[in-house]
């Protein structure tokens, strides 16, 4: 049975992975306070060696702890050190506090041994018995040791400021049905003009207030009203009529959309307006073949970017195949089965000889393959950039991938949050959630979640029933 305590100020002990997973967790607990074993400290010691994600952090949180003690006063350590507020925060900061005496509890006989976890247990159940009036919990992103905190009955929770959102079902999807009485209920204050052979309405409404730039709106019907907000004003928007590419004459690259997501994608793909893409979507719903045709057709035909460059993470579904010779794009290749893959569709939609002679001299001259080791520091001109498998990276490799765009270069993230190969990440804290999330706003990017699967009626019944 959990011990419960006065609702108030609260003591968290951090367990060492949290602060291997996000240095900044010193800072994220308000006007809280925090415990850190010397067991803790130990292990980032052990573990702060190399040039992996982990060791990096391990380093970071001790140069954050070192800048702390540095601001150290007269009172001592066992006072703990004040953490510094953010600005315009409503609440103080609490205190770090660290382990300067043996805090001893017995643990159960099923508890064997002297491993770290177990010692970190018994430092919990020690603050306890010295703290009755505080609340003492345990932040682990262990989920063996919370399981064996509550069969002590303390109180132990996941780091979850990491968490974009509580459930994935809450992530926004980039588009909106509209209800059958919109139109009559916006009816007197609508307004439509063409412009540059586009057309265009003006809504007004309390409902606008929910939209977001660059979303789809549609009625719902099969072949009926689809347009992507262009401007949101208060109360207001502007919505312009979507381009139908599942019609033969706007074709891209010989490729047309077969449904209405599908469609949406191609319109922000093909608009230069637009500087950030995610495609979010299950296997086989053509996340890949139409940035793929939008890339080509925006390189070769209209000349809008000089090439296109794609990088994926790689990290293996199975057991790694081992050290790969050649140079890096040499390296990259096996990890790149889905680019020849839908070079080879393109090339056939093109037609003959000619397209596929055409789509190897692309391959060797128009798209380049890069490793995401050797982006650090690289700024990309006018380029077309595809991040694939974007579910496999953190929202550091994510900001440190955008952060590459220089002037005329369009970013396009695509990936299923469903197949996330690494195991430090999970459908609420991948980096393309991440994204998704904090880009809606921005009216220069867009997003959609592809829900159909067009690869073959073998892969859609699989994807349904496996």
């Amino acid at each position: 049975m959990v011990k419960t305590r006065a609702v108030g100020k609260r003591l968290f002990v951090l367990d060492t992975n949290v602060l291997m997973h996000d240095p900044s967790a010193l800072f994220r607990f308000h006007e809280h306070d925090i415990f850190l074993p010397m067991i803790v400290l130990e292990e980032l010691d052990n573990n702060k060696r190399g040039p992996s994600e982990v060791a990096r952090n391990a380093r970071q949180s001790s140069r954050f702890m070192e800048e702390l003690l540095s601001n150290r006063t007269e009172q001592g350590i066992e006072a703990g050190f004040e953490l510094p507020t953010p600005n315009n925060a409503s609440f103080k900061s609490g205190r770090l506090f660290f382990q300067t005496q043996v805090l001893m509890h017995d643990l159960p006989s099923s508890f064997p041994g002297s491993k770290p976890d177990n010692n970190i247990l018994e430092t919990v159940l020690a603050l306890q018995d010295q703290h009755p009036d505080v609340t003492v919990i345990l932040v682990s992103k262990d989920i063996n040791l919370r399981i064996k905190a509550a069969a002590l009955g303390i109180p132990a929770e996941d780091y979850q400021n990491d968490q974009v959102l509580e459930d994935l079902s809450l992530l926004y999807s980039g588009q909106l049905e509209l209800s059958p009485e919109f139109w009559d209920q916006h009816s007197k204050e609508l307004a439509s003009w063409k412009e540059e052979g586009r057309t265009y309405y003006r809504i007004s409404g309390p409902d606008i207030a929910t939209w977001y730039p660059n979303q789809l709106v549609h009625d719902g019907t099969a072949n009926g009203f689809e347009g992507i907000v262009r401007r949101l004003e208060n109360d207001t928007a502007v919505v312009e009529l979507c381009i139908n590419y599942r019609n033969a004459h706007h074709a891209v690259w010989g490729i047309n959309a077969r449904n209405r997501e599908q469609n949406f994608a191609l319109n922000m793909l093909m608009d230069p307006a637009i500087d950030f893409v995610s495609l979010l979507g299950n296997a086989g719903t053509g996340k890949t073949l139409l940035t793929l045709a939008a890339g080509l057709a925006q390189v070769l035909d209209d000349r809008r970017y000089q090439e296109i460059i794609m990088t994926r993470a790689t990290v293996p579904m199975g057991d790694d195949i081992g050290f790969l010779p050649g140079t890096e794009e040499e390296k990259m290749v096996p990890w790149m089965g889905a680019l020849m893959d839908n070079l080879e569709v393109l090339s056939t939609a093109d037609g003959g000889e000619w397209g596929r002679a055409a789509t190897n001299d692309l391959l060797r001259h128009r798209i380049k393959i890069h490793s995401l080791n050797f982006m650090r520091g690289r700024t990309f001109l006018n380029k077309y950039v595809i991040i694939d498998e974007a579910q496999n990276l953190t929202s550091k490799q994510m900001k440190s991938l955008i952060t590459r765009a220089g002037p005329g270069t369009k970013i396009v993230c695509m990936g299923n949050v469903a197949q996330i190969d690494t195991p430090y990440l999970t459908e609420t804290t991948s980096g393309l959630t991440f994204v998704v999330d904090r880009f809606k706003d921005w009216p220069h990017s867009g997003h959609i979640t592809l829900r159909s699967g067009e690869r073959s009626r073998l892969a859609d019944h699989a994807s349904e029933i496996l």
